[in-house]
């Protein structure tokens, strides 16, 4: 992509250049040893003690107040910042003072990364400062960086536009310190899922991307074509039906973090690629994974916020305790005021014409009564309350339900009006299997395009006999925004979809 180059991109160009006439090099190959970084100098430096006495930090430069013979600069490296003295006699003890007088003063801008070595001290205003005794350019920036500039208490030149701050991720992380913060929490709600699975005794597997069917969930998926095979395959959309291959195969509980693909809408909280993790645990069902699940929630929240209650758009959340179980046939008649029970396909549309809920020729039962609850119901689960007992219609890979087989052992757990984690007693009669299989056949007859394939696989699999199984899906970025209290899916994505740029 040509860009035009504005003024100050040709004023740092011709500065680059200046610098190789001096037989400086901008990109330098050679390692630079850092020793410390700005928080630990932050945290441990003693000035009674005299520590941090040779120190050597590296990153780039943020502000600069350029004086006679001396200069201050402030460095910013992955932990935060810290001012820098710099001397002209100190990094050019000799004569030649080209360093500092044209190196330094000159042909240096804010954005360039450099190393300095020098020593903790305190200025006599105060402030914890690093003496430079030599400085080192280590990359040349030819982009001019939006700084932040407060004044009057107005702020001027923030990066806050959205479309420029998820195009360009890492100008965002440069400048906008907060947001490198909540990737460090993501990093650690997975670290802290990952831990909580291995002491529970699960074994962390990977699955296959591209698959010849696409099962798992109800969805649309993308498709690839593989030359050498000549086939069409599709990106998965879930890697629920190989996991349960893997009970098959003998172990007790295996999970993974997937990335999985949907061909649908993007809004702020939907994106088309995305990270769920699954777990499957032999012998198990939703009662036992409904406990293991709020004991793992509430260790994340105390890992990432150090509670378990987290302001989440302004409502105080408490992933602590034990949450509400309401079936959702009860959750529809308490918040829709309509009891659809025994219902049939043609009763349900009759009650969602009535309740103005907007539906389609191809929903079948369980989409038209999953559409009266998403109107009516979601939006008034602000704590975590898990929604169990979902008829058959609704969960095609679910184990009918031990005291009503119209319904099935499954749940989704809803936080703040959003679907957070999905789970079943699933379902391994391989016969019953193959059945809803054909009805979700029929109901892609009928042009629903999220339906599932027939995966005879997968029954095959079940037809050698899978034990008792509680499986769980949950998506890792719905999870991170929750945690770090944010409002769009993005802001947890370093680099989200976009349209091309123009």
């Amino acid at each position: 992509m040509e860009q035009e180059l504005n003024e100050q991109e040709i004023i740092r160009r011709n500065s680059l250049n200046a610098l190789r006439e001096l037989g400086i090099n901008p990109y330098p190959a050679a390692e630079y040893k850092v020793n410390t970084d700005t928080a630990a100098i932050k945290e441990g430096y003693d000035p009674e003690k005299g520590n941090f006495d040779d120190v050597v930090i590296a990153g780039r430069i943020m502000s600069r107040r350029i004086m006679g013979a001396a200069s201050f600069m402030e460095l910013q490296d992955e932990k935060g910042r810290i001012q820098v003295y710099v001397k002209r006699d100190e990094i050019c003890p000799g004569e030649d003072k080209t360093m500092y007088n044209t190196v330094f003063k000159k042909l240096l801008d804010i954005g360039d990364i450099v190393g300095i070595r020098g020593f903790a001290f305190i200025t006599q205003t105060g402030q914890l400062s690093v003496h430079a005794k030599e400085l080192t350019l280590l990359s040349k920036s030819l982009k001019v960086l939006p700084i932040v500039k407060e004044q009057d208490g107005k702020v001027f030149d923030a990066f806050s536009d959205p479309e420029l701050r998820y195009r360009m991720r890492y100008v965002d992380l440069i400048v906008n310190p907060q947001v490198r913060e909540t990737f460090i929490k993501r990093a650690k709600i997975i670290a802290t899922m990952r831990e909580y699975f291995n002491e529970a005794g699960c074994l962390e597997v990977e699955t296959p991307i591209l698959q010849s069917i696409p099962g798992g969930a109800t969805a649309r998926p993308f498709i690839t074509h593989h030359n050498a095979l000549d086939i069409d395959l599709y990106m998965r959309i879930a890697n629920e039906l190989y996991l349960k291959r893997l009970i098959v195969g003998g172990y007790n509980g295996v999970y993974e973090f997937a990335k999985d693909f949907r061909n649908e809408g993007m809004d702020k909280t939907h994106n088309p690629e995305f990270t769920c993790m699954e777990i499957y645990v032999a012998y198990k069902d939703y009662n036992w994974m409904m406990c293991f699940v709020e004991q793992m929630l509430a260790k994340i929240a105390v890992a990432v916020n150090g509670s378990t209650k987290v302001n989440i758009g302004g409502n105080e959340v408490d992933f602590g305790g034990t949450y509400r179980r309401l079936p959702i046939l009860d959750a529809i008649k308490e918040y829709a005021g309509v009891d659809v029970r025994g219902m049939d396909e043609a009763q349900l549309r009759e009650t969602c014409k009535k309740l103005n809920v907007e539906i389609t020729p191809s929903m079948g039962k369980g989409k038209l009564i999953d559409a009266i609850f998403g109107e009516y119901c979601e939006k008034n689960l602000v704590q975590p309350t898990y929604i169990i007992d979902y008829p058959v219609e609704m969960s095609p890979l679910t184990k009918r339900h031990r005291t009503d087989p119209t319904l099935t052992e499954r749940f989704e757990l809803f936080v703040c009006g959003k679907e957070l984690a999905n789970a079943y007693s699933e379902l391994n009669d391989p016969i019953d299997q193959l059945e809803r299989f054909q009805e979700q056949a029929a109901l892609k007859s009928k042009g629903d395009d999220e339906a599932m394939f027939i995966d005879y696989d997968f029954v095959r699999a079940l037809e050698y006999g899978m034990p008792p199984t509680s499986g769980l899906g949950m998506g890792i970025d719905r999870l991170t925004m929750f945690m770090t209290g944010q409002t769009t899916i993005q802001d947890v994505l370093f680099f989200p979809q976009m349209k091309p740029e123009k």
